[in-house]
């Protein structure tokens, strides 16, 4: 993925139609790297998630607090693999303690995708940040 959680928040704010704002999410989206097959697996996959969503962690520079977490993912929904996109820019690249500090949902709100998404999506995102914490917390012990 090419552009910062800055640039992201800087464009949604550009923004000011949610049809362009969709738009910009499934954009987003595109931005993703391919996983690959092997990746698409049950372990990869994101539990409470209404579409298909697959997470892919991996740790750098550990054990312990310089632990950073890389992620990848994908979905089969579009407008779902740019709400992936949006939480691997929030996400990737921090250590495990950050990302457990991290109030992604501040960030989603601030977006506007809180009072934009259906409930589903909503739940979606919240099983997307939970897993990405439990590997965070994992990351630590």
């Amino acid at each position: 993925m090419s552009e910062s959680l800055d640039e992201i928040v800087a464009n949604f704010e550009l923004l000011d139609d949610w049809d362009d704002r969709y738009r910009y999410l499934i954009e987003l989206g595109r931005t993703l790297a391919p996983l690959s097959e092997d990746a698409h697996s049950d372990a990869n996959k994101v539990r409470g998630c209404a579409s298909q969503v697959w997470l892919e962690t991996r740790a750098e520079g550990g054990p312990g607090e310089t632990t950073r977490l890389m992620f990848r993912g994908d979905s089969d929904a579009h407008i779902v693999r740019g709400l992936v996109a949006l939480a691997i820019a929030i996400h990737s690249g921090h250590t495990a303690q950050e990302i457990l500090t991290t109030n992604a949902f501040a960030i989603y709100e601030r977006l506007g995708l809180a009072a934009h998404l259906t409930p589903q999506r909503s739940n979606g995102v919240r099983a997307m940040m939970e897993r990405i914490k439990s590997d965070a917390r994992a990351a630590l012990a």
